[in-house]
Parts: C-alpha cells; structure tokens; sequence
C-alpha cells in the first residue's frame, strides 16, 4: 500500500521563527518570485520506500508518466496507490498501470495522507523555509537534493508517514 501526493515548491519562500545566539537578531530575506516547481511522491509507510519525481506542473499527463515510472519501478509490486481527488487523479485520460490500484481519499481530508507530514518535513528541515532561491533551478537541486535523502532514509519515512490507526467502539 502507497500513499500519494503533490506538492509546489517556489521562489516564494516561508519566513519562520529560527534559532539564533543571544544578543543577534535573526535577519532573514523575504522573496515574492511567482516561480514554481512540483514534486510527485509516494511512499509506502510500513516500508519506508519511496519514489518521487519533479516536474513543471501538475496534469494528467505528468500524473500517467509518474504512474508509469513507479509502475516499472516496483513492477514486481501490487500496488494499491491511495490519493486524494485531484482533477489530473479521476481523469478520463487517465491510464492506471496494471500492476497499480488506486483508491481515493474523502474529500477535505489531507491529514490522512502521510505525504502531507514529507512535505512539511522538507519544508521546515530540508532548507526552504527562511530561504531565498536566485532561479527556479536552484529550487529544483535544493528538492532533489531532499527528495534524494529521503529516499534513503527509510526509517525516517516510516517514523514520518506510519500513525496507528486506533478505532474507537464505544
């Protein structure tokens, strides 16, 4: 079982709160460049794998070419891939590959999905937030760099992706 999901990332960073010694002042610049890229990721929360993609934008067509690449890379899985109802996911032209299910969350419902909990790690640990970035290039080496990590430490994805899931019978 996979989750999937995506995520935007620019050159329109995020100021937070950061640590700095006493008697300084955090200096932190702030960018408004309306340049993005996106990151496509699934991960499988009971084994820590992953498989993630960039591209310039979200479509049917990026989302067949993911599917297709996680297909071929885990060719030798059955996969049930779930995911939200984004409009490239319920597509018509949509081409699912045999070895893939996919299975959609309810709507309005992104703390189901573990990748949220990857993208708020990158953002707050992997460098972007508190960052300015002088192209879109730049963005792209800076995610894939993290993306990269990421894949290699498995057992950082399943402490970030794997909650209990507790039913509660009253």
């Amino acid at each position: 079982m996979f989750f999937q999901d995506e995520a935007r990332f620019g050159r329109i960073n995020n100021v937070n709160r950061c640590w700095v010694p006493k008697k300084y002042r955090p200096v932190v610049t702030q960018q408004f460049v309306r340049e993005y890229t996106y990151a496509y990721t699934t991960v499988c929360p009971q084994t820590g794998e992953t498989y993630s993609i960039i591209a310039p934008c979200n479509n049917t067509e990026l989302m067949n070419i993911f599917l297709t690449e996680v297909s071929t890379h885990y060719n030798h899985y059955r996969i049930i891939m779930i995911l939200d109802g984004a409009g490239w996911h319920i597509s018509k032209e949509l081409v699912v590959p045999k070895n893939i299910r996919l299975l959609y969350l309810p709507p309005y419902s992104p703390e189901l999905n573990p990748v949220e909990h990857i993208w708020d790690y990158i953002r707050e640990q992997k460098g972007f937030n508190n960052h300015t970035f002088n192209s879109l290039d730049e963005v792209d080496d800076k995610l894939e760099t993290a993306l990269k990590e990421l894949h290699y430490e498995k057992e950082k994805m399943k402490s970030l992706c794997n909650f209990s899931w507790i039913i509660s019978v009253p």
